[in-house]
């Protein structure tokens, strides 16, 4: 087919010409009918330009017993436009072309003979600048009509997500930091003043109320939990995935990735992979050293299992099911040992010199409380207080605001359509760590009020489960919106979307917990103490 779509020539119009001569047998034409009934569609490329349609036409009748027609596109006309000597437009249309039947073939045992042609139509553009040039289809998936309103859709989810934002914003930084400061007068109060103020001055029930609260846990509240030296790799994988996923929404904004070439982002994200790998062994090592950690090696391992191994099992079983099905996604095992001598000789020596700059630069832990060495008993937390429900309302929340631009995601990833809005991407992303941040540090307040001291790991946990929620949307949108079946297809839909909750929980764990720790160490500044 490449040899004989060379053979257009430049500005000559071409009227239903040969492209080639097909025999397919019956196991053949079932599986043509399939990829009609599940909306495949192809892909050309003019000159840099994506033409694209569907590869059938599926008629559906309103009536019980339900049956369709199926009929195959046998011939296309392709429209181009031209400027000079530049190709400017690209289009390819079905418009007026008669689908070859399909029906009636299913038991058949001839086999089924076709001949494909086309028809080349030349006409002058209007565009005289390159980065005017479009190319479209016929009812292609690239269209804009494909999905109806996409860009209205878009904005009205990213306008009803700030306005989401604004709401938490103002919550923590009219009502949490009035609460704050009323804490604050009320904690800070010295005995020789209580009552000497004339006429509403403090009395001795708000000195009593410096008692409790979050100031009677001020010599508890930086303890170092158990396993910090897993929480430290957490933190650092975490931020690299946050450099990650900066990086490739930056590139996209760049106009770095072209549409029609599928692997741009998949090569981007494996180069940004490698080298942010520097930056998890960074921060990992560094805040590792500040809390008193002294298996450097055993925290290095660990940071490194943490942000590859996952990825590799699941990629692992991944193109191993590709294998065994003989699909052509499988990729050759010569390309698999070059990215893993990648990891090795480049991802793996960052990490360790990330984490060697880490721990040299690392001072002692910034705690404005003294910690004693007895901890503290916590009292009982009434349920709207228990992890559960925390990790509920922080997860929920967060994902709330990027379930609409979730759906155009997965949309592109694993359906027809052509994601270009990186822009609008860039503010959800941004609406996302918003959310996230302001949510933590709420409940991180009404959990210290409640006097409980072990923050460390709730405000991480509770703000990852929006990664769950991620994971289990997919759940939805497989029995809901795809039309996927078959092991090769459930198990890489499954096995990525897996991957992609994971990276999403680490990111808002890194986010929410140093969030936390400035917010913690914020108001314990300010407070005054033995």
């Amino acid at each position: 087919m490449a040899e004989s779509m060379y053979q257009i020539r430049f500005r000559e119009n071409t009227e239903r010409r040969t492209l080639c001569h097909l025999q397919l047998s019956p196991a053949q034409v079932e599986r043509l009918r399939r990829a009609v009934e599940e909306l495949y569609y192809f892909e050309f490329v003019v000159d840099d330009l994506p033409v694209s349609s569907f590869v059938g036409y599926m008629e559906e009748s309103g009536f019980l017993p339900h049956s369709h027609k199926l009929g195959l596109w046998t011939h296309l006309d392709f429209h181009l436009g031209f400027h000079g000597d530049c190709i400017v437009s690209a289009n390819v249309s079905v418009r007026d072309v008669k689908p070859h039947s399909l029906d009636g073939r299913r038991r058949a045992e001839e086999p089924l003979r076709l001949t494909h042609t086309y028809s080349v139509h030349w006409a002058q553009g209007g565009a005289k600048r390159r980065g005017d040039r479009r190319g479209a289809g016929s009812g292609s998936p690239g269209d804009d009509d494909f999905f109806p309103h996409t860009l209205e859709i878009h904005w009205l989810s990213v306008i009803n997500s700030m306005v989401l934002v604004f709401l938490l914003v103002g919550f923590v930084a009219v009502i949490l930091m009035r609460v704050l400061r009323n804490d604050l007068a009320c904690y800070n109060l010295d005995e020789e003043t209580v009552g000497a103020a004339p006429g509403g001055g403090p009395t001795a029930d708000d000195f009593n109320q410096g008692e409790k609260g979050w100031k009677i846990i001020h010599t508890n509240v930086f303890r170092f939990l158990p396993h910090c030296g897993l929480l430290c790799a957490v933190l650092g994988v975490g931020a690299q995935f946050l450099a990650l996923g900066t990086g490739i929404i930056v590139m996209g904004l760049l106009g770095l990735f072209n549409v029609h070439r599928h692997g741009a982002i998949n090569s981007a994200a494996i180069l940004l992979y490698v080298l942010t790998c520097c930056v998890s062994g960074y921060v990992s090592s560094h805040f590792y050293r500040q809390i008193g950690g002294e298996r450097w090696v055993w925290n290095v391992v660990l940071t490194t299992s943490l942000s590859s191994v996952p990825f590799f099992v699941m990629w692992s079983m991944v193109i191993s099911v590709h294998w065994a099905d003989g699909s052509t996604q499988a990729l050759p095992a010569t390309t698999v040992a070059l990215l893993l001598t990648v990891w090795l000789l480049v991802g793996f020596p960052l990490t360790v010199i990330g984490s060697i700059f880490g721990k040299n630069h690392a001072g002692p832990f910034d705690a404005p409380c003294r910690t004693k060495n007895i901890a503290r008993e916590i009292p009982p937390q009434p349920w709207y207080k228990s992890s559960p429900v925390h990790m509920t309302i922080r997860g929920f929340l967060p994902f709330s605001a990027i379930s609409v631009e979730l759906y155009y995601i997965f949309a592109t990833v694993w359906g027809h359509k052509q994601y270009t809005l990186y822009g609008i991407l860039f503010f959800v992303f941004a609406i996302l760590l918003s959310v996230g941040t302001c949510i933590s540090l709420s409940l991180t307040y009404f959990q210290l009020s409640g006097e409980d001291y072990c923050w460390w790991w709730r405000s991480m946990l509770s703000a990852g489960s929006t990664g769950l929620f991620i994971f289990l949307y997919p759940v939805f949108y497989y029995a809901r919106c795809s039309n996927m079946s078959g092991p090769v297809q459930t198990v890489q839909f499954f096995g990525y979307s897996f991957l992609a909750g994971y990276v999403f929980f680490l990111m808002l764990c890194t986010i929410s917990f140093f969030s936390s720790l400035k917010f913690i160490r914020y108001i314990y500044v300010n407070l005054k103490m033995d």
